[in-house]
């Protein structure tokens, strides 16, 4: 089907009024990446970095009216709108593209994520998450999931009870199961996030254990492990309710962090947790640690 591929330059030092704006506007989905390729400081209580400008893809249902998306989005950003473009993508077969793209990749001494319908010679002892490409974000390609792999590859979370808040297509809920774990719910705020996590823990054969639900209609859990990869921003704003997720001794791994950014989100804690060294991989963080109270 096809779809309305916006392009929007932004002066922007915090990404929850541009995240706000294509909500009410009905984005399908959003990636953002820095303008110039650089990432910012802005000085403060712990030295945070935040993009300056940043371009932001947004996908919209084919017949979206671009007049009426534009004026809406430029009524919600004012000026920080600095540069506007929208085009139509034509029905391809995005999901071949994808996997002539996707190869095999490794994660940590066991891990492996591999596209379905390839027949790689793994190593002994390799664990295979099959996954294919799907609506929600989340393969293994990006520094802040590889991240997550690789924590989850070193945890000694055989028969523990885990937690993936902010699932994506549920990869770490499943990578977890497939390493161990007895279980791994999944929740995310978006729906066709849910229907990815239920159709990835399917295709891997964990369904019965990766429940997968949307944030504000998962059941009461109390967490052996919680893994939460989103933006640093975020994690600031839902800290008493993710450590509130996790037991005491339980583990916690936090990433979606930007270079600078670890500090801000470990005090929002409030010394409640036992901090790991931060974990790095381009510039992005990883945050780590056990709960102590």
């Amino acid at each position: 089907m096809a779809q309305l591929q916006v392009t929007l330059e932004v002066a922007v030092g915090d990404l929850d009024a541009v995240d706000g704006a294509l909500e009410l506007a009905g984005a399908l989905s959003q990636t953002y990446q820095a303008d110039d390729g650089t990432v910012l400081l802005e000085p403060g209580v712990g030295e945070h970095p935040l993009w300056e400008r940043v371009r932001v893809d947004a996908l919209f249902p084919a017949g979206t009216d671009v007049d009426a998306l534009h004026a809406l989005l430029a009524g919600q950003l004012g000026d920080r709108l600095q540069g506007w473009r929208a085009e139509t993508l034509e029905d391809r077969a995005w999901e071949r593209e994808w996997l002539d793209h996707f190869q095999p990749m490794a994660f940590g001494d066991r891990l492996w994520i591999v596209p379905t319908g390839a027949d790689p010679e793994l190593p002994p002892g390799a664990v295979a998450i099959r996954l294919d490409p799907g609506l929600a974000f989340g393969t293994g390609t990006h520094e802040t999931t590889a991240l997550c792999l690789q924590w989850l590859d070193g945890e000694a979370i055989e028969g523990l009870h885990g937690l993936d808040y902010g699932a994506g297509s549920g990869v770490l809920a499943v990578a977890a199961v497939r390493l161990g774990a007895a279980s791994c719910m999944a929740v995310d705020n978006d729906p066709q996030a849910v229907i990815a996590s239920r159709e990835n823990a399917e295709r891997n054969r964990v369904a019965e254990r990766v429940p997968s639900f949307a944030v504000d209609q998962r059941p009461a859990y109390c967490a052996d492990f919680l893994l939460a990869n989103i933006l640093a921003a975020t994690l600031v704003e839902l800290a008493d309710e993710l450590r509130s997720a996790v037991r005491i001794g339980g583990r916690l791994a936090l990433s979606g962090i930007l270079q600078g950014q670890e500090q801000r989100v470990m005090d929002a804690f409030q010394g409640n947790i036992a901090w790991d060294t931060p974990q790095s991989r381009g510039d992005w963080v990883l945050v780590s640690g056990t709960r102590t109270a």
